[in-house]
């Protein structure tokens, strides 16, 4: 918000580099992939293979990527959204829009936390069919990445509370409509 000092505390800074850090991640299990799933068809077509590991190290990429990436999305308030209403809306009305939103993804994620809590305890002892590894390994990034959207969540809607910019620490500058520049 325009004439609002950031609050720049010590939690922020942290956050902001676990979220860079979650998007560093991300681009990575994305690499990695892209090369199993051409690893994989390589393998069945000339070599005549298939790479049950490779599968499963590229589905344990896949749900790693979305889990350790959305916290930085959510941060920088760009995750997938109609926005047509708050863009036409006065900038109070569009802060209470984004809180909403905050508050809906704080709720998201803590119902994921809480999911995690009834499924790892009994589930997470099991090993996965190919690389052998415990569910709770397979599913580590996952909860990683719910947990730090729990945090960056909570801090947007702390933010808002404060009347300051939740999207300040996460790098993301706006233009005078609230759209990222």
């Amino acid at each position: 918000m325009p004439g609002t000092p950031p609050a720049n505390t010590r939690g922020r800074a942290v956050l902001a580099r676990l979220t860079t850090a979650g998007t560093r991640l991300g681009m990575a299990l994305l690499a990695l992939m892209a090369l199993l799933v051409v690893l994989q068809v390589a393998a069945r077509n000339f070599l005549d293979l298939g790479l049950p590991w490779a599968d499963e190290l590229a589905r344990f990429s896949c749900i790693g990527l979305v889990f350790i990436a959305m916290p930085a999305l959510a941060g920088r308030q760009v995750m997938v959204a109609v926005t047509m209403l708050p863009d036409m809306s006065k900038p109070a009305l569009r802060r209470g829009m984004v809180l909403v939103a905050d508050l809906a993804t704080l709720a998201f994620a803590g119902l994921m936390l809480w999911s995690f809590a009834e499924f790892l305890p009994r589930a997470g002892k099991f090993l996965t069919p190919a690389l052998r590894v415990p569910n709770w390994v397979y599913y580590s990034l996952a909860l990683t990445g719910s947990l730090l959207l729990f945090a960056v969540a909570l801090h947007r809607v702390l933010a808002a509370l404060r009347r300051s910019d939740p999207s300040t620490a996460y790098h993301d500058p706006r233009d005078e409509t609230g759209q990222p520049t």
